[in-house]
């Protein structure tokens, strides 16, 4: 095995172009860790906001990449023997210790996820995050046949994802996109009701759909909207916020008069599933990839050289789905 290798090193925090392309040493397997071959890594915006500069635990020089699915290289698991397939996801990867954006990563046992697939390595690294994140969330939801699920940020990787799940479990689906052009992804994508949110409240366009409000509401888009969200739910309807498109903190959020009562309000993070609790769903929702009952929503796939431009197209809000790098 080659002693070095390729990774995108986010140097300081600032614009894409923080990001550069370095020869650094293979990593150094210890106990307890494993060294993957990387295959593929799914982009975050998470990913997007720490090289930003607003993950303040972050330092830096730091190889970016909340997730990523490859080969074991070296094992120190022997339940998870050199040439297993894995994905691994979140804990502090990217963050504590070097990511994804590599030819190699090393992980913590921990965090390994053996599974078997068939797929592309591309489509295989467009699941686990945003999967993960989408199956999490409708279980917080608690949805159910029949239901009417509202999904704010509808073209982002996890809501095409949530929606796709949903329409399996004959969910009824509304979903808003902020731009008109994206209006067909969601079509194609099966939801019912495509609404296009023009800033400011979406009370209108939802009730002239459901008159009494969806039973549920995925906020993928965060802290500009959750609050419109708990009113757009019906009363004693559930809103879940698992996504942080436009930031993450609720400024002057006031609980007793911003929460109708009897409305729920929760959140689902994917590092609750990280690792064994999590790798028979990813498992399942790779069978149901293969099957073609969920679509893989990848949008497009760059090099890792091109790890600037893919992280430029991310923050330009271009992609439609899932974007991928590849090694």
């Amino acid at each position: 095995m080659t002693t070095t290798m390729r990774a995108a090193v986010c140097v300081s925090a600032g614009g894409p172009e923080v990001l550069e392309i370095r020869e650094l040493p293979v990593p150094a397997v210890r106990p307890g860790w494993s060294l993957v071959r990387v295959a593929g890594a799914g982009l975050n915006r998470s990913e997007l906001r720490t090289r930003q500069g607003h993950s303040p635990s972050v330092r830096f020089p730091r190889v970016l990449g909340i997730e990523c699915v490859g080969v074991v290289a070296v094992s120190t698991d022997p339940s998870v023997p050199d040439g297993t397939t894995v994905a691994a996801v979140m804990g502090e990867m990217g963050r504590e210790f070097d990511g994804g954006y590599a030819e190699y990563a090393l992980v913590p046992n921990s965090l390994l996820m053996p599974v078997a697939s068939t797929l592309p390595w591309e489509v295989l690294a467009a699941l686990p995050e945003t999967y993960l994140t989408a199956r999490g969330s409708l279980d917080a939801l608690g949805i159910e046949p029949g239901g009417r699920l509202l999904i704010r940020g509808g073209t982002s990787s996890v809501g095409l994802a949530a929606a796709s799940i949903a329409l399996g479990h004959g969910v009824e689906t509304a979903a808003t996109t902020r731009r008109p052009d994206k209006v067909s992804a969601l079509t194609v994508a099966a939801v019912d009701h495509v609404l296009v949110d023009a800033g400011g409240s979406l009370a209108g366009p939802v009730h002239d759909v459901w008159p009494e409000g969806p039973d549920y509401v995925l906020d993928l888009v965060g802290a500009s909207t959750a609050v419109d969200s708990l009113r757009l739910v019906r009363r004693g309807g559930i809103v879940c916020v698992s996504g942080s498109l436009n930031g993450w903190l609720l400024p002057n959020f006031e609980p007793i008069a911003m929460i109708p009562t009897g409305t729920r309000l929760t959140a689902f993070h994917s590092d609750t599933i990280k690792g064994s609790v999590g790798t028979a769903v990813l498992q399942r929702i790779i069978h149901e990839v293969e099957a073609g009952a969920y679509r893989p929503n990848v949008d497009r796939v760059f090099g890792l050289s091109d790890i600037v431009a893919a992280h430029r197209y991310m923050e330009n809000n271009e992609a439609t789905g899932k974007v991928v790098a590849v090694p």
